[in-house]
């Protein structure tokens, strides 16, 4: 064993950014007697660790690589920056200080308790994100992975009520199971068959492999990543939304979902590698998995009046356009999947900011109960339909780009029954999305009363976030350009 060292560059700077949240979080303990100042230590915390993500940009293709520790030839704990890793560090990075700011009113307004708990376990969740997106093999993103499970589940079961904890049970239970019964065993396995388990572009596996090896090897993967939610392991992000509303924007947006999507991509991309997907027709049958689960949950997030198990339900259908990105096995898809991430992760979290809104200012969690509401809350159902618009794919949001994206590569792939999956899962999203706002801004109000807008400190990060769903539109070269030499786009 040895301990780490600097390879290249300020790569120490990596696993110091990763401990910034985990700063703020002993910083949260440390004041849990002064509210105001727990809550300021929990946003600068997180305004600090979205600067030092964002200040790594210039040195991103510098290869900054770190390794803390190297327990066996080949199997080390290992830090590096590269354009997709940065890239889902960037979204948790910058939505966490804007959730932390919804937080603060959410939790405040709802008189929830034990928020110092709260507040340290969110931080906590966010170190194990940004440990996810700077590592540099598959055991440092399996240590990564299950970091983040545990950190996630005692926010899960916050509300320590009986549903919470049958929800946090159904959670640890099956992302646990998974993990180890298949994650775990995929990630020995390829350290078997290519002598390590460093994450190479062009792919660990090139010529280790057959085709049958290949298949039963990516099917472990993307079964084992269980927060990439493929049916039938994805019951647990629906029962997590027991959790509080800031919970369930991390669990859909800025972390859980995103570390699973982002997971499915590094690992499609440096160790199986795009080209050798493609040879060997190994992604395939998993390809028709991803289909069901974005169809299915589709179909399901349709019949749910519960407006956090819709939005749960539409997470699911989301992930897999990620999964199939991944298993169309070219590279425009896989840069459509990689910007799906920022994407969706924009757009739902704008979702789930609205449904905890609607529920802190008119006490309403189900659907058939919106009737009129957007004439007294029109900056929450505005922002609703302008993320809603996102993940159907229509400009001028930014959703149509990932969309265009994996239209594009399913095209390059000669994969017209995906052409036609996308295309019909967009229009589901239609049917589960945009009845909301419609039914809140054209349907008689109810008789209510004590109507309004939820705190200030609820909507302006909603009004954000919807914000940043038509820049993206607008701004997409900025998230594209620095994957093209990872993917080698044209």
């Amino acid at each position: 064993m040895s301990a780490g060292w600097v390879t290249s560059g300020n790569a120490l700077a990596l696993p110091v950014i990763a401990a910034v949240p985990l700063a703020g979080a002993a910083a949260v303990v440390a004041l849990r007697r002064h509210p105001q100042l727990r809550e300021a230590a929990s946003l600068l915390a997180g305004v600090a660790t979205a600067a030092l993500v964002l200040s790594l940009w210039p040195a991103v293709d510098d290869g900054l690589r770190f390794r803390l520790w190297e327990w066996l030839p080949g199997i080390s704990l290992t830090f590096a920056l590269e354009p997709l890793g940065l890239l889902f560090a960037t979204v948790a990075g910058v939505l966490w200080p804007v959730t932390a700011l919804y937080a603060i009113g959410y939790m405040r307004h709802n008189a929830q308790r034990h928020q110092t708990r709260f507040y340290f376990f969110f931080a906590v969740a966010i170190a194990a994100a940004l440990w996810i997106a700077f590592s540099g093999n598959l055991v440092t993103l399996f240590i990564g992975y299950e970091l983040l499970t545990l950190a996630t589940w005692p926010l899960v079961t916050h509300s320590g009520n009986e549903n919470a904890k049958h929800g946090g049970r159904v959670y640890l239970m099956l992302l646990l199971t998974t993990s180890i019964g298949l994650f775990l065993p995929a990630v020995v396995w390829t350290a078997v068959l290519a002598d390590g388990t460093e994450f190479t572009p062009g792919g660990l596996l090139g010529g280790e492999a057959g085709t049958a090896t290949l298949t039963v090897l990516f099917a472990l993967y993307l079964f084992g990543i269980g927060k990439a939610a493929l049916f039938p392991f994805h019951r647990w992000l629906p029962a997590a939304m027991v959790a509080p509303t800031p919970v369930s924007a991390l669990l859909h947006a800025v972390a859980v979902v995103k570390a699973g999507a982002f997971a499915v991509l590094k690992v499609a991309v440096f160790v199986f590698g795009i080209d050798t997907l493609d040879a060997s027709g190994a992604a395939e049958p998993m390809m028709w998995v991803a289909a069901i689960t974005l169809l299915g949950a589709g179909v399901i997030a349709i019949t749910r009046d519960n407006l956090k198990e819709r939005l749960a339900y539409s997470t699911v259908s989301q992930l897999a356009y990620i999964v199939l990105a991944a298993t169309l096995a070219n590279d425009i898809a896989a840069a459509g999947g990689a910007l799906h991430i920022v994407t969706h992760a924009a757009a739902k979290i704008t979702l789930f900011f609205c449904a905890g809104a609607i529920y802190t200012a008119a006490n309403l969690t189900h659907v058939s109960e919106l009737d009129g509401l957007g004439r007294t809350m029109p900056w929450t159902f505005g922002a609703f339909l302008v993320a809603a618009v996102s993940i159907v794919g229509l400009p001028p949001l930014g959703g149509v780009w990932s969309k265009w994206l994996l239209l594009l590569g399913a095209a390059d792939a000669g994969q017209t029954v995906m052409l036609a999956v996308l295309l019909v899962g967009s229009l589901l999203a239609v049917a589960y999305l945009l009845p909301i706002p419609v039914r809140a801004f054209l349907r008689p109000p109810a008789p209510r009363t004590g109507e309004g807008e939820a705190p200030w400190t609820l909507v302006v990060p909603l009004v954000l976030t919807a914000v940043a769903c038509v820049a993206l539109f607008f701004g997409v070269d900025a998230v594209i350009a620095p994957l093209n030499e990872v993917l080698e786009l044209p």
